[in-house]
């Protein structure tokens, strides 16, 4: 590219998957790289689809400065938080099925079984699934005998269920473990807020990235967030804003816990809704105001490199 002529910035696309590995190297080269959404749906269904005709709108957006987000690094403690949780999610949700699957053959079993097993808890269940033992694995042994080989089957079936499901609880155990103790010790100030957790922190790191310095102030996280709201009004209109629906969900559903959290046990917070509440405001709108103010806050204290130095904060709205 360099002996082309002068390259001002390079535009990327997917920075989250297919280009994370080609954005990591440029940054390493010195390049100044910017993050380009996918090509606009008008362009590309007006000129077609093609490494050059997506190339074109990239650098296009990049001349334009319709793109101007600078990407994230990706390659330090939050890129490794990050990827835990994304494993710990597929945990969770295979646990859950698995418990499912496990309920459900439960249910079909013979009466004898299925009365002893019913009435337990999920985790007891578990552990007495564990601790079935068919009369024999040899299933072709059985065949002549229905009942005996029907309770054989459920036993084996439930058995290797519950393992399953023993094994992905320690798995996400131990992955809580890890996280829990990478979150700490990257972002303290974040944990001590008032009803964030280490969840909620560790969303927040992955929200704004291992450089949390490219968010320029705290509005454009609170951009991020979808909790900045949007003007919607035209012609004689005026004053007229809309919520705005985009960004960050899994940071804007956060942000909504610590909201609940703090309007039920944070005093500032509650005199906050009274004092809101008697101006007529609704519990939504109250909300709404709440969240931009929590946003704020978490801004100032994500974890930073000690060259930069955040936007002072906006008094606390209590």
């Amino acid at each position: 590219m360099h002996r082309h002529g002068r390259v001002e910035a390079i535009g990327v696309e997917s920075i989250g998957s297919f280009g994370a590995t080609l954005t990591r190297a440029l940054t390493e080269a010195g390049e100044r790289v910017i993050e380009v959404n996918r090509p606009n749906r008008m362009a590309r269904r007006m000129d077609g689809k093609s490494d050059r005709l997506d190339a074109e709108q990239i650098a296009r957006a990049v001349l334009g400065q319709t793109s101007t987000a600078t990407p994230k690094a990706k390659s330090g403690v939050v890129e490794v938080v990050r990827m835990l949780r994304v494993t710990r999610a597929g945990a969770v949700k295979a646990r859950t099925q698995a418990f499912n699957t496990l309920w459900g053959v439960m249910i079909g079993a013979p009466s004898p079984l299925r009365d002893e097993l019913v009435a337990l808890s999920k985790r007891t269940l578990v552990n007495r699934c564990l601790q079935l033992r068919p009369e024999t694995d040899d299933f072709l042994a059985l065949r002549g005998e229905a009942g005996r080989l029907l309770m054989a089957g459920v036993k084996t079936s439930l058995r290797e269920l519950a393992h399953r499901w023993k094994m992905l609880d320690e798995e996400i155990k131990g992955l809580n473990e890890k996280i829990d103790a990478l979150v700490r010790a990257t972002a303290p100030d974040l944990v001590a807020l008032h009803g964030v957790g280490i969840e909620i922190a560790g969303q927040f790191l992955v929200t704004a990235g291992d450089n949390a310095d490219r968010i320029r102030n705290e509005a454009a996280f609170a951009k991020l967030c979808g909790v900045a709201p949007q003007p919607a009004s035209s012609g004689r209109t005026t004053g007229r804003h809309r919520l705005s629906r985009s960004g960050d969900r899994a940071a804007n559903s956060s942000l909504y816990i610590i909201t609940i959290v703090r309007m039920r046990r944070h005093q500032p917070t509650r005199d906050y809704v009274d004092r809101r509440t008697a101006e007529t405001l609704s519990k939504r709108e109250i909300i709404r105001c709440l969240k931009r103010y929590i946003a704020r806050e978490i801004y100032a204290n994500l974890p930073r490199s000690a060259t930069v130095v955040p936007e002072p904060a906006l008094p606390n709205p209590a």
